[in-house]
This record gives structure tokens, C-alpha cells and sequence, in this order.
């Protein structure tokens, strides 16, 4: 059976806001969503120390439930936020990298010069994002906006 890198197996509360996530693959990472919380009015409720100590896994294990139904977080959103905390370069960075710029898996991998399947496997979560290819990404837009044909055109 294959293992899910976005579900839930476990969580706990180890701080205010924070919470210890153990992730269908075996992986347990820490997330502060004090900022979240404060960023996204939907989520003010879990200001309440009381409510947010009620997290618990959610239905069929795809995030976390405070109140089923009405507050919850998804598990690849939780993955990403833990990633990018720890610093690290989660997968939604590429998503949001291909999306601004009205790229194919076909397009990313000519852009960053790298197969089809690397960048799958980056933009799926599958495999973790060098901080080289995140600089390329950065580099290849950079040229985009400018206008210009080449990477040497930058130099």
C-alpha cells in the first residue's frame, strides 16, 4: 500500500499555536500557524488557546479539524507551511511558479533543464526541492519578465 505523504496520522498541540505532525509517510514536523491564524479571518476563532488545543486528525485523515466541518487545515497545506518554516522550499512554490507563468510540466522541464518527471516529482511533494532548482526558477522568471532570449543575456 502506498503511503501518503499529505495525510495525518497523528497531531498533537506542543505549543501555542503550534502543533507536532506525524504524515502518512512516517515524517513528523512541527508548524507554527500563529501567523496563519492571524492572516486569515476565517481562522480567528483558533486565537482561542481553549479551541485550538481541540485539534485532532480530521475525516479519512486529509488535515486537521478543530471544528469538523467549519475549521480545518489540509494536510499538504500543513506539510508546505512545515517545510517552508524549517526552511525548506515546499511544493507549492513550484505550482505557483508554473501557474504565474503558464507552464506545462513539458514547459518547467525545458525552462529548468531538468526531465519532465524531476519537476513532477518536485511539484507533487514527491521529492524535496533543491534550493538550485528554486533559484533557477527565480533566475528563468527574471529573464521572462525582462525579455530576455537567454540565460547569458542576463549576465
Amino acid at each position: 500500500m502506498k503511503t501518503n505523504r499529505f495525510n495525518i496520522n497523528h497531531v498533537e498541540v506542543c505549543a501555542p499555536y503550534c502543533l507536532r505532525i506525524t504524515f502518512g509517510d512516517g515524517v513528523v514536523m512541527d508548524v507554527d500557524l500563529a501567523g496563519i491564524i492571524q492572516r486569515y479571518p476565517v481562522l480567528s476563532p483558533l486565537k482561542d488557546e481553549a479551541l485550538f488545543a481541540r485539534a485532532h486528525v480530521g475525516e479519512w485523515s486529509i488535515g486537521v479539524d478543530w471544528i469538523s466541518g467549519e475549521i480545518d487545515l489540509a494536510g499538504d497545506n500543513l506539510r508546505a507551511e512545515a517545510i517552508e518554516q524549517s526552511g525548506g522550499i515546499s511544493h507549492e512554490r513550484i505550482w505557483d511558479w508554473m501557474h504565474r507563468n503558464k507552464l506545462t510540466l513539458d514547459g518547467a522541464a525545458a525552462a529548468l533543464g531538468i526531465s519532465r518527471r524531476m519537476v513532477a516529482y518536485y511539484r507533487n511533494g514527491e521529492k524535496p526541492i533543491p534550493k538550485h532548482i528554486w533559484l533557477a526558477c527565480l533566475g528563468w522568471e527574471r529573464c521572462v519578465v525582462e525579455g530576455l532570449e537567454t540565460w547569458k543575456d542576463a549576465a
